[in-house]
């Protein structure tokens, strides 16, 4: 399908904007807010409460924000982690705070979005992944215990949700998976060659070179050889993982490596399913659902959490 009508019609805002040109020239900043401006704004569901708290963990305390839905009984959890290449991200941006909301609204359940820590300043794995693990532990024998309990996440997010998932395994084990996107693999594999040519007309900053993915990898881990396994986690041993569902974007460099994941899953026994966003690009949860794209995704993950906890 081709790039997003709605989308296209913007992209000359952005067209030869570079992460550079974005980290530090206002004018850049604002043709990226204005490209980013939906077709209507987004707004709380009203019958869901946000709550804002901090839980222990092993490098200090770390911001979680719940999503429960209210007049009805929360049935299942479902704990979710943010995107940003590990080092940026926060609870603010779409992909956590309307994501969060918008599942919980949807499926009836409770959702914890976790402010891990970033690798930034030193930071590196496997710190990040230790705040999901942590956020994971409270979750489901404090917060939620002896219900049903997914994980999920977003790009970088999803990496770290799959990581805690394989942690898990033994104990605390999730019942689902929901992997938006996710960053699962170094080296990143290559797109088919129609997709690759389809990708050439998308500015800089939303394409995902050898050299931005290397850069990524070294930030968080400290290197680019001998990853430990669970890192980015398709290198590890998968079998014995939940169901797990993968939303991918159609136009997105990362792509190949949700693909890859789906066909290593399935070569494990883990039952797997995937939802292709047409015309999106890389990271589209962070648009809210007027977008149709972003709304079917949003119902792709919800269909398959509500399918999980009424026992589908």
């Amino acid at each position: 399908m081709p790039f997003d009508p709605f989308l296209a019609e913007k992209l000359d805002l952005v067209r030869g904007l570079s992460r550079e040109d974005l980290a530090a020239d206002p004018a850049s900043q604002q043709k990226m807010a204005d490209y980013m401006r939906d077709p209507s704004e987004w707004a709380l569901p009203p019958h869901v409460v946000v709550e804002d708290l901090q839980v222990a963990g092993p490098h200090g305390q770390i911001p979680i924000r719940t999503y429960r839905p209210i007049g009805r009984p929360a049935t299942a959890s479902l704990l979710w982690a943010h995107g940003g290449g590990f080092s940026g991200g926060d609870l603010e941006m779409p992909e956590a705070h309307v994501v969060s909301a918008e599942l919980a609204a949807r499926a009836g359940a409770f959702v914890a979005s976790v402010g891990y820590r970033l690798a930034q300043n030193g930071v590196r794995y496997p710190v990040p992944l230790d705040d999901v693990d942590a956020a994971w532990h409270w979750l489901t024998t404090e917060a939620m215990p002896g219900r049903r309990a997914a994980l999920g996440g977003a790009s970088a997010g999803a990496a770290l949700a799959l990581a805690t998932a394989l942690r898990a395994r033994a104990q605390r084990a999730a019942d689902l998976l929901l992997l938006a996107y996710p960053f699962a693999h170094y080296p990143n594999p290559a797109l088919d060659d129609a997709t690759s040519a389809e990708m050439t007309a998308l500015p800089p900053f939303m394409r995902f070179p050898t050299a931005a993915i290397e850069g990524m990898v070294r930030n968080y881990v400290g290197r680019i050889s001998d990853l430990p396994p669970d890192a980015l986690p398709g290198a590890a041993r998968l079998a014995g993982l939940p169901a797990t569902h993968i939303l991918l974007s159609e136009y997105d460099d990362l792509r190949a490596s949700g693909e890859l994941l789906e066909r290593q899953l399935r070569e494990a026994g883990v039952p797997v399913s995937t939802f292709l966003a047409r015309g999106m690009p890389h990271g589209h949860l962070n648009r809210t659902p007027s977008l149709r794209e972003v709304d079917a995704s949003l119902g792709y993950f919800a269909a398959a959490w509500r399918g999980a906890h009424h026992g589908g």
